[in-house]
């Protein structure tokens, strides 16, 4: 099973093998519940200071850095990126509203994954276009003995951010292993595209409100509707 999806990334990237060794994690939307919260603080951020925005388009977003989301919307609006100021007044409101929400629970069955890849001595790696303190914080807490701080990108260590391929380059880097080693789970559009970017075999799990053709359209080499189902084919994946 999957044989056919393998072979085909193997070809498109002329790798000489599909050798799972480390398992490259987003955080939002894929370990936490939170992406909901997030596009409510987003659309919220956005529109007090008049800039329309949708939950949709948050989704859509995600995976950006906050920088980055916020330069999109004023370019759409004004023409013109927003200024270090406008971004800051933005970005601390948006994290306000974010913070102020209850904390967001764990995606159903990505604990029941991660132990089973921890028992296959596979590596787990976070790589998140996130700078929400409370989150990054709270891995420990909610996923005790499985993430080190070493093996994590986050915001805070990138230039340019998802759909870029910089995040999972760095994180690929900071591995030491090849592109055909690692296997990254990805629910957001922009996250999937910069896992394609930077050759690395990507599955998407919709947990949101997009239209699963999405994470296709952006370069998944697989796509569940939920994690369990994933957590279901996994060893069919990983054991080939």
């Amino acid at each position: 099973m999957y044989l056919t999806e393998i072979e085909e990334f193997i070809q498109a990237n002329n790798y000489p093998a599909f050798n799972p060794k480390a398992i490259f994690f987003d955080m939002d939307g894929v370990l936490f519940d939170s992406m909901k919260n997030h596009a409510i603080a987003w659309v919220a951020a956005l529109r007090k200071m008049e800039l329309p925005f949708t939950e949709y388009e948050a989704y859509m977003n995600e995976g950006r850095t906050g920088s980055s989301t916020i330069d999109g919307v004023f370019n759409n609006v004004h023409g013109r990126n927003a200024t270090d100021e406008e971004k800051q007044k933005i970005y601390k409101l948006k994290s306000k509203l974010f913070e102020s929400f209850k904390h967001s629970k764990r995606i159903p069955f990505v604990s029941k994954l991660l132990k089973k890849i921890k028992a296959q001595n596979i590596e787990i790696y976070v790589v998140t276009g996130s700078g929400q303190p409370s989150l990054i914080d709270s891995l420990d807490e909610h996923f005790p003995d499985i993430f080190q701080k070493e093996k994590m990108v986050t915001a805070f260590d990138v230039k340019y951010g998802k759909p870029h391929p910089e995040p999972y380059l760095m994180a690929l880097k900071k591995s030491g292993l090849q592109p055909w080693e690692v296997i990254v789970i990805e629910n957001a559009p922009l996250g999937v595209e910069s896992a394609h970017e930077a050759g690395l075999f990507t599955i998407g799990v919709n947990t949101g409100p997009l239209e699963p053709k999405i994470l296709t359209n952006s370069g998944a080499n697989l796509v569940f509707d939920k994690m369990k189902n994933l957590l279901n084919h996994w060893d069919n994946i990983v054991k080939q």
